[in-house]
């Protein structure tokens, strides 16, 4: 226990170095402000957050280690995460269904017909049209 405790603070400082590391170019004025990053900064960046990504890993394995040993002794307890059931579809028959659907349909066909009466006046034809042509 008193390992994976020790593994958590080092890589929780690990992280807190790729931080400085990050910052530490614009934070001591070796980046001029404004400037195009010249390759030192680049490079302590990039380092920087590669050791504050694999800090940040190591820490929550370290933790996630230390929650599972708890856990196995019975210091503390693991709650099950409690789905809430999905509440039930109304049961609609058939025919109250197709009441429902009636007046869309009816909506529907009315705007289909519109639409094919305006092309019908204006001479155009529809691709389907023009093949039953050939």
């Amino acid at each position: 226990m008193i390992r994976k405790f020790v593994g958590a603070v080092l890589a929780a400082l690990a992280a807190m170095a790729g931080f400085w590391l990050m910052v530490a170019p614009f934070a001591l004025g070796t980046q001029p402000e404004g400037a195009t990053w010249n390759s030192a900064t680049t490079t302590e960046f990039f380092t920087g957050l590669g050791v504050a990504a694999v800090g940040l890993a190591g820490a929550a394995a370290f933790a996630a280690a230390i929650h599972a040993e708890l856990a196995a002794r019975g210091l503390v307890t693991v709650r099950e995460r409690q789905r809430e059931p999905e509440p039930a579809a109304p049961q609609t028959s058939s025919a109250e269904l197709a009441a429902l659907l009636a007046p869309l349909v009816e909506a529907l066909r009315e705007d289909l017909d519109a639409t094919d009466r305006e092309r019908r006046q204006n001479g155009s034809t529809t691709l389907v049209a023009s093949e039953d042509k050939r």
